[in-house]
């Protein structure tokens, strides 16, 4: 079982800066990709950014290019998302996602999620 916690959001103003961190625990097989969605109400969950665990291969939303980066720590199972230049438009529940498990089995685990607001 992998327990992952999320922290780091909060409110903040438009055009200032928040450091997500998740870290993953508990009996971990193999961590292929880590990253962060977010979702507001009545929308779909999206894609923030993710990196792969090999390569350190990223991918980022076209919102958030520039302005985003997500960073990993493998040796302590932790992903961040570094969040700058914050738009009102970011506001939503961040949650983290890390991929484990073998080709064929891979596993989804997914965060609580932390609540980042942005007032303009």
């Amino acid at each position: 079982q992998v327990r992952l916690v999320e922290s780091g959001g909060g409110l903040v103003q438009a055009g200032a800066s928040l450091r997500l961190s998740c870290e993953a625990s508990g009996i971990i097989f193999r961590i292929n990709a880590m990253g962060w969605y977010r979702q507001v109400p009545g929308k779909q969950r999206e894609l923030v950014a993710d990196i792969t665990t090999r390569g350190g291969s990223t991918n980022y939303a076209d919102s958030v290019k520039g302005r985003f980066t997500i960073s990993r720590d493998s040796a302590k199972n932790k992903v961040y998302l570094q969040m700058n230049s914050l738009k009102p438009e970011d506001t939503a529940v961040y949650y983290c996602r890390v991929v484990t498990g073998i080709p064929l089995e891979y596993v989804e685990n997914w965060g609580q999620g932390t609540l980042v607001t942005v007032s303009s």
